[in-house]
């Protein structure tokens, strides 16, 4: 069977959420071409060329189709149609599937959090997330959750695709997520985003959902008493970010706060691995990455007690309500007061917890799901 795929979210440098999961998805399914290569072949579509995505094969092509905004819509859907005797079925690791397709299409949903907070978002992106999302959950053939709370929200919303969902849980890179530890690190990474002290991070874009104002709130109160820590704030900004600044500097708290931007993935492994705690207060999570990945660098996680971070987390997240700023204030001074034996088993908790993920898990469901397409035969290269 010939897969197509939207390799676009995958093919760009700095790579968040949807990103990473194009990426480390096709990576890991290309790791295990010797399980699939008889049986399968993949065409992966691009605007542009590949960037650090794995090296072409007979059974691993890759297709530029060069052009600008509204790409699927002007280029890639024509393409489509030229390759349909080409292609078996196509797969959009993302909620934006070609809108008309001459083959069977699979989509791939993060979240529907912008339904529930429509007020988070920018007009324009709401109204294209939801109505694209929509139609996209209607066509597609198959639709890949990356958790079961997102299975069940997609349910509750459009109930005619219940029967038509597969849950792949998203994973962690061992080779840098891990508690591995040198002390030379330790102090690079200090002396370059605290000035040497110890910290609280917080990763992510830089938008509503993330919940980063509760956050602020709640540092206001913690640095009173832990002065000697600093509240590292690491992620682009998103949209609806300036308010975020702008509190840190109502609060007067421009000296504790640390605001690094865009990290790069060497920095990024080492910031969340020398962090007393990972705090992630969201209102809405389709997985959370980055607790999963702190959990396997051996720091204790304070999550939100909703959406996907309790399925993510489990037994070793320490679960704060995100619209109480108090509550997420004692949950940081609980863990920045603890003592070590309490810390190292919590420690040991998240270990054993993050061992439950991994990408090949990942990518093997994934393949799954194509191998049972493949066997119903339900696709058609006539349109």
């Amino acid at each position: 069977m010939i897969i197509g795929v939207d390799g676009n979210e995958a093919n760009i440098d700095n790579r968040v959420g949807v990103n990473e999961y194009a990426f480390n998805l096709l990576w890991n399914i290309y790791r295990l071409s010797d399980e699939w290569r008889d049986r399968h072949s993949f065409v992966i579509y691009l605007q542009e060329k590949p960037k650090n995505l794995p090296p072409q094969k007979k059974y691993w092509k890759y297709k530029i189709i060069e052009g600008g905004s509204f790409w699927i819509l002007r280029k890639l859907v024509w393409q489509l149609f030229k390759d349909r005797k080409n292609i078996d079925i196509f797969f959009s690791p993302s909620h934006y599937v070609p809108p008309v397709c001459p083959m069977p299409r699979i989509c791939a949903i993060m979240d529907l959090g912008y339904l529930k907070f429509s007020e988070q978002f920018k007009r324009r992106d709401f109204w294209q997330l939801k109505f694209w999302s929509a139609w996209s959950i209607r066509v597609s053939k198959y639709i890949i959750s990356i958790s079961e709370f997102t299975k069940n929200d997609i349910v509750r919303h459009y109930p005619f695709a219940s029967q038509k969902i597969v849950v792949t849980p998203l994973g962690f890179n061992k080779e840098v997520f891990n508690v591995k530890k040198d002390i030379n690190d330790v102090r690079q990474i200090k002396e370059k985003y605290t000035m040497g002290m110890d910290y609280v991070l917080f990763m992510g874009t830089l938008k509503p959902s993330k919940n980063v104002e509760g956050l602020i709130d709640a540092w206001s109160e913690v640095y009173k008493h832990y002065p000697n820590y600093k509240l590292v704030i690491a992620g682009r900004k998103g949209w609806l970010y300036k308010n975020i600044f702008r509190k840190v500097k109502d609060l007067k708290l421009e000296e504790s706060v640390v605001f690094t931007g865009f990290v790069n993935e060497d920095d990024k492994a080492l910031l969340i691995k020398y962090a007393r705690v990972f705090c992630l207060p969201s209102f809405w999570e389709g997985f959370g990455l980055d607790v999963l990945s702190s959990m396997a660098s051996g720091v204790p996680v304070i999550v939100s007690n909703c959406a996907s971070l309790p399925e993510v987390a489990g037994k070793c997240g320490i679960y704060v309500n995100p619209h109480n700023t108090e509550e997420i204030a004692l949950a940081i001074k609980r863990v920045l007061s603890m003592k070590r034996l309490h810390y190292n088993r919590l420690v040991r908790c998240g270990l054993n917890q993050a061992d439950k993920f991994s990408w090949i898990d990942t990518a093997k469901k994934t393949l799954k799901l194509f191998d049972i397409i493949k066997k119903n035969d339900v696709f058609s290269r006539e349109y």
